[in-house]
This record gives structure tokens, sequence and C-alpha cells, in this order.
């Protein structure tokens, strides 16, 4: 599943690059905080092919910084080269800067760190007989005891610059940022043991995970690595991501990790980790793909968790934007946006009911989606109009019948099959049918006694509580649904396959506009160059999306038209927050968004509502269009739609066995 990261190079002497090369380097290091230093440190042992780090720290890392490495040492005669600015052996001309494998590459970070700490070196290369120790400040070189590795010791950080150690927080809270900088390192290699000291005392430990035969990591390691570093609770509440683009480059785009589900979303964003080519990055684009794929799944502002690993050709992506190296810039930041949001959008895509099954649905690597999931969904296309519904004098307490609830979508095929009818007799009897029934959605047949009783996820119904809730029996225990909630995504879901249809078919979603409302008044606000910029340059989307702006002046915008859904919300407001949008993203990610929020609202409107009576085979239907459709765990705006009560439960809350 997981694609081995970026293999080691072969060992390249140090030595200073030229002065061209020099000024093709973007910015130098930065040196902020203790953490910065066991930031780069860590990058270099990584580099040399360590297989166990060691950090030991004094103060916060303020009085000392050591890291230790089994990598493949430093030769003697270039040691001295180490300390020297622009002095590295990653990099040798303009073709290696353009394609990055490795953590570092600029070979300032050791000249920045001796420049304002106490430096040493103590490193034994590969097929030396013995080790050497380089004095940063004196340049003194004398054999020392070692293994074969690396030991840099930085002491006294910012002893130099007193004024800059001023401004560092406690020691506690520098303590915290080197944990948090060598735990991005640990989930980004699960091959490599990292150990961390502080104080003479173990603070975090994780061990070396099993690698693959080309050195790379397995799928194993990186759910043990993932399970050491975050927990047991995000593997129980977490999805595995496998994907990879269609095209036929060996050096195409893939994706794994895994992604929270949708309940294990947390108020921050301290869970969120994007790895490209190995290396931790922060990136708007990731970070908003991936928010993107979470956007009718999650509630409120909520925020999702998620570890994922980029794996592409390096000289389609810049890690020579930022002194950090923390950022990056793709060449084509459309793809990875699609990419990373259809991986998202495909892993959560089948509903956790149908997963927990015995036999699980088959998986293409291709996208990840259930192809028996798949299968269950009618592909005839729709239309979406709500018939009448006959609501006469009759009185019966029954309700309405359960093609009643099928005509809300007109499906052309109904995916569901028969129906329990072991407890019929309990039920009151059906009525004559109604006006509202139609021949073309009779009630189901019920299963034939010699039948044996099919295994339904989210089981066969029993009740219904406060013309709310669906309750039903599994082989866990029991199921409580909300009914509008659980329908309303079934809507929703079936308008954007209709959607997706019609475009398939040869109508672009663009040509679809939004109906807009024009404003009485317009409504005028103060706007920034880039707000104009961006509102002339993308006035035909802003016209797909049903909203007029036009300038009024040099500096004002004028919003003379809105959609006709939101004409009772702010103008203003909605203006600034789209063109905020199309200045960072594409255009056409922006439509999507919108169309989907329109869709959402019919959705809404067009579900079952709360206190209807339904009759047992109305929820049955109900539960098996939930099985048969994607994201059916949670509704448009991110509720659940089921919840599970094991028998465990139950038991304890009576009491039983104790």
């Amino acid at each position: 599943m997981n694609a081995a990261l970026p293999p080691h190079l072969p060992r390249r002497p140090i030595r200073e690059l030229p002065d061209e090369l020099i000024s093709q380097i973007a910015a130098g290091e930065v040196v902020e905080r203790p953490a910065s230093v066991v930031r780069e440190l860590v990058d270099n042992a990584l580099d040399a092919g360590a297989t166990q780090i060691t950090v030991r720290l004094l103060a916060g890392g303020v009085r000392l910084i050591s890291v230790e490495d089994d990598g493949v040492g430093i030769l003697t005669d270039e040691l001295p080269l180490a300390f020297r600015r622009h002095a590295t052996s990653k990099i040798g001309n303009l073709q290696d800067l353009e394609s990055v494998a490795t953590m570092g590459f600029r070979g300032e970070a050791l000249a920045a760190i001796n420049s304002i700490a106490d430096c040493a070196i103590l490193s034994r290369a590969t097929g030396q007989s013995g080790a050497y120790f380089l004095d940063g400040r004196t340049g003194e070189l004398k054999p020392v005891a070692r293994g074969q590795g690396t030991t840099v010791e930085v002491k006294e950080l910012f002893y130099s610059t007193p004024a800059r150690r001023k401004f560092l927080k406690t020691d506690a809270t520098e303590l915290a940022h080197c944990i948090e900088s060598v735990r991005r390192h640990a989930l980004g290699r699960p091959d490599v043991g990292f150990t961390i000291w502080h104080e003479g005392k173990l603070v975090e430990q994780w061990r070396r995970c099993a690698p693959a035969a080309d050195g790379g990591p397995t799928p194993m390691a990186l759910d043990q690595r993932l399970a050491d570093v975050l927990g047991a609770e995000f593997m129980e509440q977490s999805i595995a991501v496998n994907w990879q683009s269609s095209s036929a480059n060996p050096h195409a785009l893939r994706i794994w990790g895994r992604v929270g589900v949708p309940d294990a979303a947390r108020s921050r964003a301290d869970q969120q980790f994007c790895y490209v080519n190995g290396r931790f990055v922060r990136d708007k684009v990731l970070t908003h793909a991936a928010r993107s794929a979470y956007e009718d799944v999650l509630h409120g502002h909520r925020q999702p968790v998620y570890a994922l690993y980029l794996a592409m050709d390096p000289t389609r992506v810049d890690v020579n934007v930022h002194p950090t190296k923390i950022e990056v810039r793709f060449r084509d930041s459309r793809e990875v946006h699609q990419g990373v949001r259809h991986a998202v959008e495909d892993t959560l895509a089948p509903s956790r009911a149908v997963n927990g099954q015995t036999a699980v649905p088959s998986t293409t690597p291709d996208t990840g989606r259930s192809e028996n999931l798949e299968q269950k969904v009618p592909l005839a296309l729709f239309k979406y109009t709500q018939n009448a519904i006959n609501f006469g004098a009759t009185s019966e307490t029954t309700g309405h019948r359960v093609s009643d609830i099928g005509l809300l979508w007109q499906p052309a095929a109904s995916p569901v099959g028969g129906w329990m009818a072991e407890d019929s007799a309990q039920v009151k009897e059906e009525p004559a049918q109604r006006a509202g029934d139609t021949e073309q959605n009779p009630l189901p047949s019920s299963r034939p006694p010699h039948e044996e009783a099919p295994v339904w996820p989210l089981g066969r119904a029993l009740a219904q509580l406060q013309g709310i809730y669906i309750l039903a029996e599994n082989a866990q225990g029991l199921v409580i649904v909300d009914m509008h909630a659980a329908h309303e995504r079934i809507v929703y879901e079936r308008l954007k396959n209709q959607l997706t249809a019609q475009t398939a078919a040869g109508a672009s979603t663009t040509v679809a506009q939004l109906a807009s409302q024009p404003l009485l008044i317009p409504a005028t606000f103060a706007a920034t160059p880039e707000e104009v910029a961006t509102a002339e340059a993308h006035a035909s989307t802003l016209h797909t999306l049903g909203l007029e702006i036009n300038p009024f002046s040099p500096k004002t915008l004028a919003v003379r038209a809105v959609p006709t859904t939101l004409a009772q919300g702010d103008a203003v407001e909605l203006a600034r927050s789209v063109l905020a949008e199309l200045a960072q993203h594409d255009a056409s990610t922006v439509i999507q968004r919108a169309q989907n929020e329109l869709l959402a609202t019919m959705a809404c409107h067009g579900a079952v509502r709360a206190n209807r009576r339904l009759t047992v085979d109305e929820m049955n239907a109900l539960l098996r269009q939930m099985e048969a459709t994607e994201r059916s765990d949670q509704c448009n705006h991110g509720r659940p739609t089921w919840r599970q009560l094991s028998l465990r439960e139950i038991d304890g809350l009576f009491l039983r066995g104790r």
C-alpha cells in the first residue's frame, strides 16, 4: 500500500557551493528556538541514513541539544567544511536544487547554529578505524572514541545574542516544541527509531518498526507508528487511505495514510499531518483539499484528524520557498488538490455500518470505492419532484406506506428487496391502497418463510420513537436512527448523482446558473485592490454563482444581485467570502461548493419531517436506503444519522451479570 520514501542518496563529499548556485538558494536558515535546532539536526541524521536517533536536552534545549545517530558519518577531512556556510554534500548544481530528495540541502544549518551557540561534532564514518571530535569555536580536531555515526552537540543556545534568549518561553514550553518537532519526524519515518531524553530522564520513545525489503515503511509499520504516536484511539476512529492517480506515469501522484471518521473531529486542528516525499509540510492547498472533502460531513467548525502521505516526482514540488522548509509550492497545485480531495472523499464514502460487516466490500486500488456498494445504487436518473400525498380524512395511525417515501425522489429502480415479516402479526393491518399509492411503487413482498434471514448492517426496524427516531435491531444490539437526518442525506446524494450524470452526459455544471435575485438597492462596500481584481477576473464565475458584483469606483464594489436562496442574508459578507475564496482557490471548486449548498437546502426541504408516522415497511425501506447511500453516517450538516447501542452497553444499564 505504502510507497517507499525516496531512497538515500549515495555518499557525496561535502564541498562549498559555487556563488552562482548560492544566489539561487531562496532564504537562509533561521534559528527561532531550540525546536528549530532539533529539526535541522534530525534532518541531517535522516539524510545520513540513520536507523536510530537519540535527542538529549537540558533546560528545554537552551543549555544543551545533543542529537546522536548511527548513520554513515562524516569523513575526517570533511569535518572542517561542515561548519562553513553553503557547504553541503546534498546538492551540487541547479538540477540537484530543483529535484531535492533529501530533508536538508542548503548547507546553512550548522553554520547558522554555530554562530549563536557553542557547537561540536563527533563523527565516525563508515570504514574508518576511529572517530574524531571537531570544536566549532576553535576548529580543533582530535580523535575520540565513538561507534559509527555522528553526534552534534549544541550548548548555550543564543549565548552570543542574549537579546534573543530573553524572548524564549519557559523550559517546559520549549521542551514541548522540541518534542513536537521530533514527533513530526517520527510520523514520517516509521523505519527509524526515536528517543528523547530531558534532564537525564526518558521523555518519549518510538521504537523502530520493521522496514520493507527496499528500506521503506510497510503498511503495518506505518499503522504501528501512528498508534504509538497518536494513540490507539486514532487508529480505532480512522480509515486507511490508498489512492493513486490513473496516470501510467511511474512518477504519478500517490496518497496513503489514514483519515479520521467525522465523529473523531476535534475542536482544534492539532492532529492534521501532511507529508510530501517524507517531509512534513503545512500547505494551504493540502489543508483546503482535506477540509473540502469533509465539508458536508462535519458539524459546525469541527476540525478533522488525518495523517496523509504524498509521493510525487521531486521536480514537481519546490521545497526551496521558505527558510524552515515547512512550506512547499507545487507545479500543478490543481492536480494535487483534486487528488487529495478525491482520496479522502472516496475513503469516507462507504458507510461504516456496511464496512462493519463480516464480508467487507472489495475496493479498487485507484479510488478505494466499494464496488459492491456502487452496484446497489441505482444508476438511472431521477427527477426531484415531490408528488402530492393524500392527507385525506382517513384516521389510521399506521402512517403512510413505503411507496410515499419513495415518491420524494422518484428512483427508477428501488435497490431494496424483501423485508422481514416475522413480526408482521404485531403490526396493525394495512388499510386499503390509497390515492397516493401507485402501481409503479408497490409494497415489497415479504420474505418467503423458507428463505434465510438476510444480514442487514442497520438491522430490522422495530418501532418509531416520538415520531423522530427509528429503533432497529441488528446483530450487535440496538440501532437508533434520526429519520430526518438520514433521509436528508439520501436525497442529497441522489441530487448530486443526478448533477454528476448530467455533467458526464455533456452538460457542463458551469452552464447551470444558480437563480439570482436583483437587489432593490445595490450593496456597496470598500474593497481592497485584490478584491477588485478578483471581481473583474472572475465575472463569469460570479454570474454562475448567482452573484453580480461590479466595480462602483476604483476602491468600491457594488453587489447588485445575490442567489435567491441567500436573498435574506448579508450581501456584503457573502461577496467578501466568495471573493476571498476565488482569490485563493480554483473557480470550479467554489462553483461546486455553491451548487452543493443549494442541493443540500433542497434535500433538507424534501426530506421526511419529524412527527410523521411511518410503518415498519417504511422504516425498513429507509434503513436499506441508508446502507446503499454514500456518506450516510452523517447528514448534510454533519450531524450523525445513526448510533449503535451494543448489548453489553444495554446489559450495563440493567446491571446484568453483576
